[in-house]
Formats: structure tokens, C-alpha cells, sequence
């Protein structure tokens, strides 16, 4: 196969338009920009649950450790692979290239809605079982969950072989 004829053919792609890529959707930079943010912010935590070895910090900042994780893998991780995707799967229909760009709001708002109740509740919960910070955690659960689902049937469609 030569070269031209395989940059002729991908930039038929849904990926491509007629002076190059197709722009970046807003849900996609927003969905890697919170991204970003997660990742300072997880590096940041990591940071700090190192500190109680070298410095004299109380061992309690070890609560903010399943946050650390957290941010990690939905915060960055997961937002990056839900930007990405979003962007650049197959087509989903020439009406919609892209599936429901409402879903995908949606999807956005919803996983970022759960990051930030968890960023709160999962400290406070651990220093103070019992009260209703549980419920908080337990909210922000059932968020990123339909967050998850609404991505999956957002996407579902997309996967395939043209």
C-alpha cells in the first residue's frame, strides 16, 4: 500500500474534514481539561500522603488516600478516555456524528458532580462515621455510576468497524 493512498484514505475519515482535523468538540476540551486538573490535584495529594515520612504531619492526612486513587482513575484517567472517545470514535450517524451531545453533557457534569461530593464526603466520612457524610459518598457513587452508564450508551454505537 503506498503512503498517499493511506493518507487518502484516513483523511476520508469522520475524523477528518476538509482542511484538516475536525475541531475539538467543547465537551472533549472540557473533559480533558477537568482531567488535568484532577492530575495535579492527584499528584498534589500524593504529595502530601508522603509527607507524614519526612515531616512531622499527623498520621490522620492518610484519610485523603482513597481521594488520591480516586482522583487518579476517574478523576484523570477515566475523564481523559471519556474526552478522547467522545472526539474521536466512529461516527455515530452524519446527523449525529458524535452521538448525544446532550449525554455527553450530561456524562460530564454528572462524573464531575460525583469527583467533587467525594472530594468533600470521603475525608470528612472517614474522621466522622456515621453521619450523613456516608450518604454524601454514597451520592457521589451513584453519580459517577450513572455518569459510567450514560458514557457506555453514549458510546456503544460508536464501536465499529467503519
Amino acid at each position: 500500500m503506498r503512503l498517499a493512498g493511506h493518507f487518502e484514505a484516513s483523511h476520508r475519515s469522520p475524523t477528518f474534514s476538509q482542511g484538516g482535523m475536525t475541531a475539538m468538540p467543547a465537551v472533549t476540551r472540557w473533559f480533558i481539561k477537568a482531567g488535568l486538573a484532577y492530575l495535579v490535584a492527584a499528584l498534589l495529594l500524593g504529595v502530601a500522603l508522603t509527607a507524614p515520612s519526612v515531616l512531622s504531619v499527623p498520621p490522620s492526612i492518610a484519610v485523603w488516600a482513597p481521594l488520591y486513587f480516586h482522583f487518579f482513575m476517574v478523576g484523570w484517567v477515566a475523564q481523559l478516555i471519556f474526552g478522547v472517545v467522545y472526539w474521536m470514535f466512529p461516527r455515530y450517524t452524519r446527523d449525529q456524528p458524535r452521538g448525544s451531545e446532550t449525554l455527553a453533557l450530561a456524562t460530564f457534569i454528572l462524573l464531575n458532580a460525583g469527583l467533587i461530593l467525594r472530594a468533600v464526603g470521603e475525608p470528612v466520612n472517614s474522621l466522622r462515621p456515621g453521619t450523613i457524610w456516608g450518604w454524601i459518598v454514597a451520592l457521589s457513587a451513584v453519580l459517577q455510576w450513572l455518569a459510567g452508564t450514560a458514557f457506555v450508551c453514549n458510546t456503544w454505537a460508536r464501536v465499529k468497524e467503519r
